[in-house]
């Protein structure tokens, strides 16, 4: 992908969550977010997926400037597949509808073909024999990846997770990341948003660190883990990687 970003604001009431933060990457197929919590990483995950309007600045996507206002924006978000902490599923669906309702609603597909592709990724994903079950009877990690099929399943440009484990037991998370790393090594485009500082440095191949609404480092995955240059993303770095 080509992301750019450039002087990116954005305030909420009094608080300034992003300050100017910019990054121009060429060819990078995923970016990882880091840094400490509160330092505006998740609010620069929805301003590039389109979900929240910066005060001020702009975001290129693969050479189009993404316009903010409500009808680009529409076009914009049926493009990204986003993954959440909490899920996001409806508690009212099975995991089969949660995939196929979107797919007909929001996306135009015929019931048989949405049905057809829900199927297909439940299969895929290891979750066949609960689509018919709703979330409240499902793992978190199971819900996880009903979540990430159903974000893959629009064949979206660009995949964003927001720290995706972070509402997981170990074990889970460890069912999560590795359905993520599948998906990195099919080549798929994506940002992440993490606390996951071994898994980042596996799948990625850049990191850009926020804190205090501003990038204090960006680089390639190991400079920036092994020979970070600034002394307040060492303190950060020492403070996650020391267990």
């Amino acid at each position: 992908m080509d992301l750019k970003v450039i002087g990116i604001c954005k305030r909420f009431g009094r608080h300034q969550v992003l300050d100017q933060v910019s990054l121009d990457l060429a060819g990078v197929r995923t970016l990882a977010l880091i840094g400490p919590s509160g330092g505006g990483k998740s609010t620069l995950l929805r301003v590039i997926a389109g979900l929240e309007r910066p005060d001020s600045g702009e975001v290129h996507f693969n050479g189009t400037r993404v316009v903010f206002e409500e009808e680009s924006l529409l076009a914009h978000r049926r493009s990204i597949g986003t993954v959440f902490q909490a899920f996001n599923l409806f508690p009212h669906l099975s995991a089969l509808r949660n995939i196929t309702l979107p797919l007909e609603i929001v996306h135009g597909l015929a019931p048989a073909d949405s049905e057809r592709t829900g199927r297909e990724l439940l299969d895929r994903f290891r979750l066949s024999e609960h689509a018919d079950k709703m979330p409240a009877a499902l793992s978190g990690g199971q819900r996880q990846r009903v979540a990430i099929a159903r974000a893959v399943s629009i064949r979206p440009r660009l995949l964003l997770f927001d720290e995706p484990t972070s509402a997981l037991d170990p074990e889970m998370t460890s069912e999560v990341l590795d359905l993520i790393l599948e998906l990195r090594e099919e080549g798929r485009d994506f940002v992440l948003v993490t606390h996951e500082m071994g898994f980042a440095s596996l799948v990625a191949d850049h990191v850009a660190l926020l804190a205090r609404g501003t990038i204090v480092e960006s680089g390639p995955v190991r400079k920036v883990l092994d020979e970070s240059t600034t002394q307040e993303a060492r303190e950060f770095l020492s403070k996650v990687l020391k267990y």
